[in-house]
């Protein structure tokens, strides 16, 4: 009887730990910018509407999205240049490949703000000053019709549905380049034949975004989900022709994204897709889900990674080695869709199939013939 009690007791208080776990947990998440805090409101703590929906107001006026408005230039763009600024030398030592892309011209600004959910209305006017003003540097293109690189297509998709632009032209060009194996690759102009894990999870961003902005297309469906199975069939981890890993940066986290390629980034977009198309996760996804968990520290945070190098306006978030708390939040939000249980809970040290099992780790994809193609990057 008295082994029983005490078995109960210390039950009692793993639960009690746990539950202090998430509240500490969840008031760090709430300490931050209302670019994060509004989501965290709505995802993980189940505020009501009203309480999440002023917070997420709050952004232009107040904390990152203000300091990122206001470097905005009259003639609409950010840092004067479409993807690069304006003082960008494509021959000195920033355009060396160790140098990292720099993130502070217009379309990046853009995808920042449109992530973090600011309104379009504060940016009322910008579409059109777009329009007029901003060209890429490949063939001085109208800012609007896109260019070359899939991925750059992708955020401009994203970016016109959210402002208002029509994009619907460039919608087409995705599935008039997607490749034969289902994905795509911002190389196909080199003559590549093989799809990009990187390229592939930023278009599929884009088209998701833009379905849920103008509406379903069957088109742009059909070509999700020919690059979701892209990734799903080498289980976001895996080369398909022979099953090894496909990289060490899968396993890396680091916020913001940027156009990197990780299992975290991965996961979001299938989460996303999954919610807007209806149904329940893919069980392939389960190699990715428990590298996510693996990833948790004891206090239930993540870490930041290795930051992607390039001149940015200022930090958005924890330095390499700190907790993070954007990647903390998109970590147990992943977790808890997977495991169905939303609002947050304590318990997230638990990776469930979809059944409800718990799945050792799949295996990786079985190693397709000789000579057959496998994505590089």
């Amino acid at each position: 009887m008295e082994r029983s009690k005490e078995m109960t007791a210390a039950r009692a208080a793993d639960e009690d730990g746990a539950a202090m776990t998430e509240l500490n947990l969840l008031e760090w998440l709430l300490d931050t910018d209302p670019a994060l805090r509004w989501q965290v409101q709505r995802d993980l703590v189940g505020a009501p509407v009203a309480q999440w929906q002023a917070t997420r107001a709050s952004i232009a006026a107040e904390g990152l999205g203000a300091q990122l408005l206001a470097h905005q230039d009259e003639d609409g763009q950010w840092a004067g240049g479409a993807y690069f600024p304006a003082d960008f030398d494509f021959e000195g030592p920033e355009a060396d490949l160790e140098a990292g892309q720099p993130y502070t011209a217009t379309t990046w600004s853009l995808n920042t703000l449109r992530d973090w959910g600011l309104d379009a209305k504060v940016l009322s006017g910008t579409a059109e000053l777009l329009a007029e003003n901003s060209r890429w540097e490949y063939d001085n293109l109208p800012y609007w019709d896109g260019e070359v690189d899939c991925c750059i297509n992708a955020y401009t998709l994203s970016n016109g549905a959210w402002l208002g632009a029509d994009v619907s032209r460039l919608a087409q060009w995705f599935p008039d380049h997607q490749l034969d194996d289902g994905g795509w690759n911002c190389e196909w102009v080199e003559g590549s034949k093989r799809s990009s894990f990187h390229s592939t999870l930023n278009v599929l961003k884009g088209l998701l975004y833009y379905e849920t902005v103008t509406g379903r297309s069957d088109t742009l469906s059909a070509a999700r989900r020919k690059g979701e199975e892209y990734l799903l069939e080498r289980r976001l981890l895996y080369r398909l022709s022979t099953g090894e890993p496909v990289g060490a940066w899968a396993t890396r986290f680091a916020y913001p994204f940027r156009w990197f390629y990780s299992a975290l980034n991965a996961v979001e977009y299938f989460r996303a897709a999954t919610l807007y198309d209806g149904g329940t996760p893919d069980p392939r996804l389960a190699d990715a889900m428990e590298v996510i968990q693996a990833a948790r520290q004891p206090d239930g945070r993540w870490i930041q990674g290795h930051r992607h190098p390039g001149r940015v306006w200022f930090e958005l978030d924890a330095p390499e080695g700190e907790p993070s708390p954007w990647l903390t939040f998109y970590a147990v939000r992943a977790l808890a869709w997977w495991n169905e249980s939303v609002p947050y809970t304590a318990d997230a040290s638990a990776v469930k199939a979809p059944d409800g099992s718990r799945p050792s780790t799949a295996s990786a994809p079985a190693p397709q013939a000789a000579g057959a193609q496998q994505s590089l990057s």
